[in-house]
């Protein structure tokens, strides 16, 4: 059996990258409780003009919740775009984030987590607006711990994975494990952040 190693910080023992990770969801979690989920409409015009998804690509995005940044101006405006658009439903831990199709006014189901996701049919998407609660220059991207796009992205090979966020989650580093997927770039309000990986 395969058990993950820290890659940020090799040193870690298991059990210490685990209470890492945990320490700095509650660290950030606090920093972003007092930001703004109306500057999503900054970080849509960036996206527009420094990082649209190309011509006919699937699109997926995240329905917000608490204070995470909302991204659903650049969801609309990628519609408008003619893009297919997608959610995620969150099925039991474990499993793969499976997407549906949606569309501005869509019928909506209540998810886990307190999240919203549509009732249409399920796409593969070619691009996809990842949330998170930190991030780091390298792409690496602190999640909430249940490892659903850390399942998911490698079975999309080709995929584009964008982090949204508000600038003010960026750190130093974010500990990770040789599982976790890294994001393409980041965009915030302030802007787009090309992540430069390894």
């Amino acid at each position: 059996m395969h058990t993950p190693t820290a890659m940020a910080a090799p040193h870690f023992t298991v059990p210490e990258l685990i209470a890492a990770k945990q320490a700095l969801r509650t660290r950030l979690r606090d920093v972003r409780a007092g930001c703004d989920p109306g500057l999503g409409a900054a970080l849509a015009a960036h996206v527009l003009r420094d990082l649209p998804p190309p011509p006919g690509a699937v699109v997926a995005g995240f329905w917000p919740i608490g204070s995470e940044i909302d991204i659903r101006p650049l969801l609309e405006a990628l519609h408008a775009r003619g893009h297919v658009l997608a959610l995620p439903e969150t099925p039991p831990r474990g499993h793969p984030l499976i997407f549906r199709r949606w569309y501005p006014g869509a019928a909506m189901l209540v998810e886990r987590f307190g999240t919203w996701r549509p009732v249409g049919a399920v796409v593969r998407p070619d691009w996809l607006f990842v949330p998170l609660l930190g991030f780091d220059a390298a792409g690496h991207r602190l999640g909430y711990g249940g490892g659903y796009y850390d399942r998911t992205l490698p079975g999309l090979p080709g995929a584009v994975a964008i982090g949204c966020a508000y600038a003010c989650q960026e750190v130093d580093a974010v500990p990770v494990t040789d599982y976790d997927a890294r994001l393409r770039a980041v965009a915030t309000e302030r802007g787009i952040i090309p992540c430069d990986g390894d």
